[in-house]
């Protein structure tokens, strides 16, 4: 079986590399293969934002600037793109980036080692703001950096670097010619010859196809996980077959009913396309792992992978959305909480794929929150993620559906909650027994993260808070909901 050759466009140049396996990342391409080591390699499993880098890719006349994790990218996953690391930065004269002189002028950098993955994620924001003619807030330099840490400098000097870059003397990427070699690359593209160690099919017909022919190939989209898989745990793959090229799964449609959203949709576009009708969701959404996760990563990979802490699932789960499993036998459909059978099982045969997620659109009388309790306010994997959904018609609750992560060895719905708030009367005294009903529902394990007793505690306080949030408060204190079972 042979490894097919790379291809992607770098300082406007078309770097080819042949033979790469096809469990290599782009951090080992980078630093290893290409000696760009400005590009460093921090934790290696996508959290320090050490190793960022920006992609672009091609959307209809321009190009769509992305901030990614090198670590956990498979290098093939890139075919097709455009590169751009801390080293291309500065122009050929030496004449520093608006992203460093800004970085330079603050004194936002002091031992460095983050510092190239703060300036690629400022960049990827430089681009899509500032190269549009638009301002940046501090919320969306902080947004752009939630995916960054810093152990020594302090981000303030780095968040005021954002915000300034933006009133330097702009330098615009030459697009054009970037263009240009991106459509060479389109005309060509990677073959799907039967003996590639890495397939990355662009139809759902190739896909499937691929699919049936090699069930143990291991499927993979953003690779936020899977890259972890290899990182971590030090497996290897003999065949991978790349979703995330596959024209039918990238696209998000809608009807009176239904939002459907294609499984190689990446996150930060899946949850744009949930925000525009449900805009409450914006504070969970910006808490869902760091930008460069939400870049790579699909909502079909995390529903597949099916993770008990998984965030997006407990949400999914509330608002009852059903899932489409595919395969050259047909399609089929079914309820998202009925998809996991065990920790990290489901019910996908080996010849199928996850292709689509349907949502239905809000209604009038629709009451939506999701928590999530972690330690860290950003960047963080969840104790505990609860999602509430009701509906109200003259004070009684006609609809009530919750989802649930962190509390069993999957997602899950809160059945026996649900029921007892189903058809009765919303006040305070309904709030006080279904909060000993949540709490006894499930049986969660102590971890790292938190304590059994304290997923417990924490899953009656976040519906005291929910109650509260119904009633009209928005400022909802610890005091508010209670420390105490």
């Amino acid at each position: 079986m042979h490894h097919p050759v790379l291809e992607f466009v770098h300082r406007n140049t078309i770097v080819s590399l042949p033979n790469v396996p096809p469990t290599r990342t782009l951090l080992q391409v980078l630093r290893e293969d290409l000696g760009l080591t400005a590009t460093k390699e921090g934790c290696n499993e996508g959290d320090c934002g050490a190793c960022t880098v920006v992609l672009g890719e091609r959307r209809g006349g321009h190009i769509q600037y992305s901030a990614v994790n090198a670590c956990i990218r498979l290098a093939h996953s890139i075919h097709g793109m455009a590169l751009w690391t801390a080293q291309d930065l500065a122009a050929t004269d030496g004449t520093p980036h608006p992203v460093q002189q800004a970085l330079l002028q603050n004194h936002a950098s002091q031992c460095g080692f983050c510092t190239p993955g703060f300036a690629m994620s400022l960049f990827g924001l430089y681009q899509n703001q500032v190269g549009k003619g638009q301002p940046i807030s501090r919320e969306q330099a902080q947004q752009a950096l939630s995916g960054n840490l810093c152990r020594c400098t302090g981000y303030r000097p780095i968040l005021d670097a954002a915000q300034q870059m933006a009133s330097l003397p702009r330098v615009p990427l030459d697009e054009t010619e970037t263009l240009s070699k991106l459509e060479l690359l389109a005309q060509t593209g990677q073959g799907l010859e039967a003996d590639s160690s890495y397939q990355s099919p662009k139809t759902l017909k190739e896909l499937l196809a691929l699919r049936a022919a090699d069930p143990q190939a291991q499927l993979v989209a953003g690779c936020t996980d899977v890259g972890l898989w290899i990182n971590k745990l030090h497996l290897d793959f003999g065949t991978v077959l790349d979703l995330s090229q596959v024209a039918e799964l990238r696209a998000i449609s809608q009807d009176a009913n239904t939002l459907t959203i294609g499984a190689a949709v990446t996150l930060t576009d899946a949850f744009a396309a949930l925000l525009a009708e449900r805009p409450q969701l914006s504070s969970f959404v910006q808490r869902f792992a760091g930008l460069p996760v939400r870049n790579s990563g699909t909502l079909g990979g995390n529903v597949a992978n099916g993770s008990p802490i998984g965030d997006s699932m407990p949400l999914l789960i509330a608002l009852h959305a059903r899932v489409v499993l595919a395969s050259v036998r047909g399609s089929r459909e079914l309820a998202l909480d009925a998809l996991y059978t065990g920790y990290r099982q489901n019910v996908i045969a080996s010849d199928e794929v996850l292709t689509h997620i349907k949502v239905p659109r809000p209604t009038v009388n629709e009451f939506l929150r999701v928590y999530k309790v972690s330690k860290r306010q950003e960047d963080d994997i969840s104790a505990v993620c609860l999602a509430l959904r009701i509906e109200l018609h003259d004070g009684q609750l006609d609809c009530v559906s919750i989802g649930v992560g962190g509390v069993a060895a999957t997602p899950v719905r809160a059945r026996q909650t649900e029921a007892a708030l189903t058809g009765q009367v919303w006040t305070q005294a309904l709030v006080e027994k279904a909060k000993a009903t949540l709490r006894g529902e499930f049986a969660p394990i102590s971890d790292m993260r938190a304590s059994s007793d304290y997923r417990t505690l924490v899953l009656g306080n976040l519906l005291q808070r929910f109650w509260l949030e119904s009633q009209g408060q928005t400022e909802v204190s610890l005091d508010c909901v209670g420390l105490s079972a």
